[in-house]
């Protein structure tokens, strides 16, 4: 009898193993989807973050070069700042130019 009481208790164990398992699956599915959701938010979030942060910059930026505010040495500073890579930009447009024209040539006398 006593083996009996005890495959009943192991017996008992086990189903209680499997509805833990059941219900924490259940709770895992749920966490998943809250963290994604809290993903996708945070996402949101920051987007909407970096648009405030440049739009502060812009009215800062304007601000600065209507001469009403402290913010002009900024304002100025913003301006050389993106005058400096503005360069960049079409010193690189250049240099590529350059190169395209140099692999047309390289092209033209190999094709010759």
């Amino acid at each position: 009898m006593a083996d009996k009481s005890v495959i009943k208790n192991i017996g008992l164990h086990v189903q209680q193993l499997i509805d833990d398992h059941r219900r924490l699956s259940k709770l895992c599915v749920e966490l998943d989807r809250q963290c994604n959701e809290l993903k996708i938010e945070k996402r949101k979030m920051q987007e909407q973050i970096k648009q405030l942060n440049d739009e502060v910059a812009r009215l800062q930026l304007s601000e600065g070069l209507s001469g009403e505010s402290q913010n002009r040495d900024k304002a100025r500073m913003r301006v050389n700042r993106l005058m400096r890579e503005v360069d960049k930009c079409i010193a690189l447009l250049g240099k590529l130019d350059d190169e395209n024209q140099l692999t047309n040539k390289n092209n033209q006398i190999h094709t010759a």
